[in-house]
């Protein structure tokens, strides 16, 4: 295929993907996630990486694969052919069950995981530069739930009283990577992050009583921040084939920026709204920072292990102050920011990377697991999720383009301290492409 029409088909990939996250970004009638613990602060974060990085429980700290993308290290960009254009587009599908008193629900939708393009900015004897650009989801705000109030005195008094909530929105990230390998083995990284979106919340009082005045409460958020990370890799060589590497991640809190708008209406014709600009509260909004670290085992192109743990801390997000953020109950404060940490492992196995008669030994199969600690308490108690991913990714063509296909089983929350808990299962559908451009050819 000639340059001119890989450029054609590329930017109308882009154009859609664009267009989507745009879409999705702006729109109030989808969701992007769903899960009661969306509530809170800015929504459910999502499980980082690609489809490759999903496969292997979420690891890729200190993973330098040649073959596919790695997002969660920008020292990774430079693992790579020194003539290869590579993309990568990921899509994804989740099913949940909810549980929670005897009650049960199920809720599953499907979205876009993301879009990226990589490629090389330069090489010398000295180093080699490589650059990447994407677009990814952050958080994902999406719940419907409410109850009916049981104090007998306030049923005898107005009837009966219910309570709704509903949000609904999304935040994504677009960012841009520089990478530069040093002597073969060091690799340093740096990162722009550019955040945005919108998330409406809705909270509604009915009562039966005519002759009393229920109230809604509704937030709508725009929100946007901007922050950097850094990334740092290393790799030791131990004989011919084995090696052992080491990564390091870390990014800047994000002041969150953006405006809040809160309107209160009682009755029909009671309405009271005012907007709040971020930089102008006394109590300002933050985007955790995090720091990684992670190491891989590699054995030639047949086999690779890594571990990766990472911690963030919310304590000082500033969401408990700030209406639109913050949920509260009759008895004080559901939802505090936290501590978040997870530790995540990973393997991959391909029987012969190299095999020109069998199509399956040239398949990557993959498995990891993970345990996650997310960025809020409820009701004091820590939130944990934990789960298994099992994936492959099957060769097309020539070089390294590739369809991933995974799945991911986990857990969220349990039936403890009146929690939710969430029993799902995900799929993820990723493809790399992987193509030589940058060549002259000659003749003779």
């Amino acid at each position: 295929m000639k340059a001119g029409n890989r450029l054609h088909i590329l930017f109308a990939l882009a154009a859609l993907v664009l267009s989507s996250f745009s879409l999705l970004a702006e729109d109030g009638g989808s969701y992007a996630g769903f899960t009661p613990y969306s509530v809170y602060g800015i929504g459910d974060l999502s499980m980082p990486g690609t489809a490759y990085n999903k496969t292997m429980g979420g690891v890729g700290i200190a993973s330098r694969n040649h073959r596919f993308v790695n997002v969660l290290n920008p020292a990774a960009v430079t693992a790579r052919d020194s003539l290869a254009f590579m993309s990568d587009f990921s899509i994804y599908e989740t099913n949940k069950i909810l549980s929670q008193d005897g009650r049960k629900s199920a809720n599953n939708l499907f979205n876009i995981n993301n879009f990226l393009v990589s490629f090389p900015i330069f090489y010398s004897k000295a180093a080699d530069g490589a650059m990447m650009i994407g677009i990814k989801p952050y958080s994902a705000t999406g719940y419907d739930f409410g109850y009916y109030d049981t104090n007998p005195r306030a049923i005898a008094t107005v009837g009966n009283i219910s309570h709704s909530y509903t949000g609904l929105g999304s935040i994504y990230q677009v960012y841009g990577t520089v990478g530069v390998e040093l002597f073969d083995r060091v690799s340093l990284g740096a990162e722009f992050i550019h955040y945005f979106g919108n998330i409406k919340k809705t909270y509604t009082e009915t009562i039966s009583d005519a002759a009393a005045l229920g109230i809604s409460k509704v937030s709508e958020m725009s929100l946007s921040a901007n922050t950097a990370k850094f990334g740092l890799q290393y790799e030791q060589p131990v004989g011919d084939k084995l090696t052992f590497g080491f990564g390091a991640v870390y990014s800047l809190d994000a002041k969150l920026g953006g405006f809040i708008d809160n309107s209160v209406t009682s009755g029909e014709s009671s309405k009271y709204s005012s907007v709040d600009t971020l930089s102008n509260l006394s109590t300002r909004a933050f985007l955790a920072g995090e720091a990684g670290v992670g190491l891989s085992l590699v054995y030639g192109n047949k086999f690779r292990a890594e571990v990766d743990y990472t911690r963030s801390d919310w304590t000082r997000s500033g969401f408990e102050g700030i209406t639109g953020f913050g949920v509260n109950g009759a008895s004080g404060p559901l939802f505090t920011s936290g501590v978040s940490q997870s530790l995540r492992a990973g393997v991959e196995y391909i029987p012969n990377p190299g095999d020109i008669r069998y199509y399956h030994k040239l398949i990557a199969y993959r498995a990891g697991v993970y345990f996650t600690q997310e960025y809020f308490n409820y009701t004091g108690n820590p939130v944990y999720s934990r789960g298994i991913t099992l994936g492959v990714t099957l060769p097309v063509f020539r070089w390294n383009n590739g369809l991933t296909i995974g799945m991911d089983f986990g857990q969220r929350g349990s039936l403890k301290n009146n929690m939710v808990s969430e029993t799902y299962v995900g799929f993820s559908l990723g493809f790399n492409l992987f193509d030589v451009w940058f060549q002259q050819p000659r003749y003779e």
